[in-house]
């Protein structure tokens, strides 16, 4: 029977359509995070095929609350995934990552889909990148693309020959990465330091990890209004890179109001030891 029911899981899986969109916000936030944010995505969205959204928030005992829901329909619903325990710390972002582990199968196990993309904002771009570095490989999942906003891959550092010890950690796991990824890095700016909370410095340390590991990896800066790290989820910039580099799958030639976009991938810098 539970080999029945194993190949019976296995043949969803291979046959589903459904490629969600997971995000995971930062330290502090909620599950209601994105609701801005994917209001403007939903609206946005010409084929009038909105896209349905369900969130998992996980307790302080592990325990998963659901709320929302999944219309089969969608090609691309969203996923929230939100944390109780969310402190600004490693060992929090190493936990959550552990957790973001458990709810992917159980996701899986409820929905069937293989493919899937994500966004993290701020921590949550750690907590994706700790995941897929110590937790992913072991499962029956293959990523398309990951966004990360305003993620401080070195913290509070502003200095890169001084890295933390969750950098030189995601540094030394990077191989781990799916060789397949395109990752695509945004920074918000105020003034080209900083986005009122992290140094964009911090988000550009980011090139030390995913360089040379993924497919593609691509950083940019936007800056102007709505550019500080509370509100750069809902930077209209932002939202048109989501909207066209994961939703609309155009990675490989988005169109010229991304022209932005600076590839890093074909650069050899390397880290300093």
């Amino acid at each position: 029977m539970w080999m029945l029911t194993e190949h019976q899981n296995d043949r969803a899986i291979q046959k589903a359509r459904m490629e969600p969109v997971i995000f995971i916000p930062g330290s502090s936030a909620t599950i209601r995070r994105f609701d801005d944010l994917i209001d403007t995505l939903n609206s946005q969205d010409k084929s009038n095929d909105n896209h349905s959204v369900l969130k998992v928030q996980v307790e302080k005992d592990g325990s998963l609350t659901y709320s929302g829901h999944l219309t089969k329909s969608n090609r691309q619903p969203f996923i929230v995934v939100g944390f109780v325990n969310n402190d600004d710390n490693y060992p929090t972002i190493q936990a959550d990552s552990q957790a973001l582990g458990r709810v992917m199968s159980d996701l899986q196990s409820k929905y069937h889909f293989r493919n899937f993309s994500s966004i993290g904002h701020s921590n949550g771009g750690l907590i994706w990148t700790d995941y897929l570095e110590n937790y992913y490989s072991s499962q029956s999942f293959h990523i398309r693309t990951l966004m990360t906003l305003g993620t401080p891959f070195n913290f509070n550092e502003s200095s890169t020959t001084k890295k933390t010890t969750m950098l030189n950690d995601f540094i030394e796991g990077s191989d781990n990465l799916p060789k397949d990824l395109n990752v695509y890095s945004v920074a918000g700016s105020d003034d080209y330091t900083d986005d009122g909370t992290v140094n964009v410095q911090s988000v550009l340390t980011g090139k030390y990890i995913f360089q040379k590991k993924v497919a593609k990896y691509t950083q940019t800066t936007v800056s102007g209004d709505n550019a500080s790290h509370y509100w750069l989820p809902e930077n209209p910039e932002v939202v048109n890179l989501i909207r066209e580099l994961i939703l609309q799958n155009k990675g490989k030639n988005p169109r010229n109001n991304t022209n932005k976009l600076k590839d890093e991938s074909n650069k050899n810098d390397r880290p300093e030891n």
